[in-house]
């Protein structure tokens, strides 16, 4: 009888715990307003063209170590180009011996891509569509379409004639460190852009996209796919041709979340996969108010992300080539960029701490 007081005292504390953690799950203020949606069955990872396997498993290490998430990559000249979190742009040897930096932002560069002029076109998620000039000059392109202005600038490629380049805005509502929000809340508020060097207009390609991501030119300049990390597919427009100014799927119901894409140049394409799509998400996509208790968790908890190393190859017409895992402890992820050159695939990540690359002839191996 002597512990019964404090039993009742604990009872009391655990109730009263619950009680807070049930307000904060409802009441808690929160900006994200979920849409509902039903997305289909996530692809097997067990068996069929995803099954699990450690094909990354012990990448390579490539150019400067101790760097802060080098995300979308460029070799030129043997050298690596690449964004970091602090907003610098460097220039690394591949054995990590020199490292130059090309010029801070002030921002997050996502996305790199050549002009034929030698400017070095940038995608940054805080300062908009930008141009580093071979003197070292910065300058800002565009910042807004459509009298919107930008969200969260993403990646970019340029055309072949350096006419275009075509990037995109991943959220216009929500800003960079805010993609977990933005793919919950799925608002449709992503778009696809158009930038004209000869004019200095902005176009809008595509709005409505579920957080626009990755961006790649296909052959010959005739379309441009984007990544929609929010609902695991790429979107294809079409750039020449009799369905020019229209767009479709290209791929549909990815097993995980696209974030860079790629184009070797000749025949393939490769997509980072940010990581393997949630079931709890999966689950929730029709229930808007389960999906904002999920956000308001995500406050105190950890994000429910998979820490699994994700890359798929694409042939042009969208058919899976290769299947990149590796799921083992210290794998290399979140993988958010893939870009091949020469015998080597290169690797970004946003979370990263160096690059990495795998023999091609290893990566291709997946499909045979």
């Amino acid at each position: 009888m002597r512990n019964t007081p404090r039993r009742i005292s604990v009872h009391r504390v655990l109730i009263v715990l619950l009680v807070v953690i049930g307000l904060f799950l409802f009441l808690a203020p929160t900006k994200v307003q979920p849409v509902a949606w039903t997305p289909q069955p996530a692809p097997s990872l067990q068996s069929g063209v995803f099954a699990e396997n450690r094909i990354l498993k012990g990448l390579e290490q490539t150019g400067a170590a101790n760097i802060n998430g080098p995300e979308a990559l460029l070799l030129e000249d043997g050298f690596l180009i690449t964004g970091l979190h602090d907003g610098r742009v460097i220039r690394t040897s591949l054995d990590g011996k020199t490292l130059k930096v090309l010029t801070n932002t002030g921002g997050r560069p996502l996305g790199l891509a050549r002009h034929p002029d030698g400017r070095l076109i940038i995608a940054d998620a805080i300062k908009g569509l930008l141009s580093l000039d071979a003197q070292g000059q910065l300058i800002a392109l565009s910042t807004e379409a459509n009298g919107l202005p930008f969200g969260f600038t993403d990646d970019v490629a340029v055309d072949k004639t350096g006419h275009y380049a075509y990037f995109s805005d991943a959220s216009s509502h929500w800003g960079y460190g805010k993609d977990g929000e933005a793919i919950i809340e799925h608002g449709g508020d992503g778009r696809l852009l158009r930038y004209d060097f000869q004019t200095g207009k902005t176009e809008q390609l595509i709005d409505q996209l579920e957080f626009a991501n990755g961006v790649t030119l296909g052959p010959n300049d005739a379309f441009v796919l984007v990544n929609e990390t929010g609902a695991y597919r790429i979107t294809r427009y079409w750039l020449s041709g009799p369905r020019a100014g229209s767009h479709e799927v290209f791929v549909d119901n990815l097993p995980g979340l696209p974030d860079n894409l790629s184009f070797n140049g000749h025949e393939r394409f490769w997509v980072a996969l940010y990581a393997p799509r949630n079931a709890l998400l999966d689950g929730t996509a029709g229930y808007p108010f389960v999906r904002k208790m999920i956000v308001r968790a995500m406050m105190v908890l950890p994000k429910p992300v998979e820490k699994r190393a994700f890359a798929v190859g694409l042939d042009l017409d969208g058919r899976i080539i290769a299947n990149l895992q590796d799921a083992s402890s210290g794998n290399y992820s979140p993988i958010t960029t893939v870009r091949e050159y020469g015998d080597w695939l290169y690797f970004g990540s946003l979370k990263s701490s160096h690059m990495a690359r795998l023999p091609l002839a290893k990566a291709l191996q997946s499909s045979e």
